[in-house]
């Protein structure tokens, strides 16, 4: 399966659409290089498609999108009556494709930076089946509804609204045909981890929340993470301790308790092993005096 890959921000956007029924004996366009990556979305019948060397066979429930820089071109007529939406989308962005998901090599976790913009990568499947056709029938089918608006601001903002909903439909189902089950558990417990972060947890706690052993829980969330369980907690904590820090006046004490130290020390600690400062250096660092 071909990923494509895009960096956010800035976010793809949305350009034009339709829904096209086509009779038996037509043909998708011919193009070369069109310069805008082009959704197609098959609610029956079947659109027979071609990309420089590759063939698809886009039947209903399924989703091609072609490359803005490729030659796409109909393999043959359709065969049977065929409706699709259509969706031409660009992005100022930087985009790649690739065959496979890229892994994150184990133990190596993005820290975040306050105050800058941050990027996130946002993939695609090129062509998929939809495990529920409908939720990206929908919102297609109000973008189609709001073109003829199109020149009106209040829909322009609108329609870049809905057709994120469609990328966010895409982007789900590459995630739910690609996700292993040990990535799931390890997704599992840092979402419950968050979720509880102020509380004293513990691996039983943690297994029972889940109903997996503490041991097959770490080792998920070693492989996905590069940490234990209690590493990523620790992590977590002191991630919420740094924007309170930034954010409040509450003393030190009273943040480390927020965050789930029941010792202030031991927070100061954790903290300063951790940023290399302490916590009320760290807080100086961006006051204004």
């Amino acid at each position: 399966m071909t990923i494509l890959e895009f960096t956010a921000p800035p976010l793809p956007y949305y350009i034009a659409s339709g829904f096209e029924p086509m009779r038996p004996g037509r043909k998708h366009p011919n193009r070369r290089s069109i310069g805008v990556f082009d959704l197609l979305v098959v609610t029956s019948g079947c659109l027979y498609m071609g990309e420089e060397d590759r063939h698809y066979d886009v039947t209903a429930g399924h989703a091609l999108i072609l490359r803005p820089d490729c030659h796409h071109y109909p393999v043959q007529p359709c065969l049977e009556p065929t409706e699709h939406y259509w969706l031409h989308f660009g992005t100022t962005g930087d985009w790649s494709a690739a065959e496979t998901l890229p892994s994150q090599p184990a133990g190596e976790r993005e820290e975040k930076k306050y105050f800058t913009m941050e990027t996130f990568p946002m993939r695609l499947p090129q062509f998929i089946r939809l495990p529920r056709p409908a939720a990206v029938y929908e919102p297609l089918r109000q973008l189609t509804e709001l073109e003829p608006e199109s020149h009106r601001s209040w829909a322009r903002w609108k329609l870049q609204l809905t057709f994120q909903s469609v990328l966010e439909q895409l982007s789900g189902a590459l995630e739910a045909q690609a996700a292993v089950p040990g990535a799931k558990v390890a997704e599992r417990a840092a979402s419950y981890l968050r979720a509880h972060y102020r509380e004293a947890v513990t691996a039983p706690m943690l297994g029972e929340a889940l109903n997996f052993h503490p041991v097959y829980i770490a080792r998920c969330m070693q492989q996905e993470f590069g940490c234990s369980p209690f590493e990523y907690l620790m992590h977590y904590r002191l991630e919420q301790a740094k924007l309170k820090l930034l954010q409040t006046d509450l003393s030190i004490a009273r943040i480390a308790e927020e965050v789930g130290f029941n010792q202030p020390a031991y927070f100061t600690s954790c903290f300063t092993k951790q940023e290399g400062v302490t916590p009320r250096m760290y807080r100086k660092r961006f006051s204004h005096e």
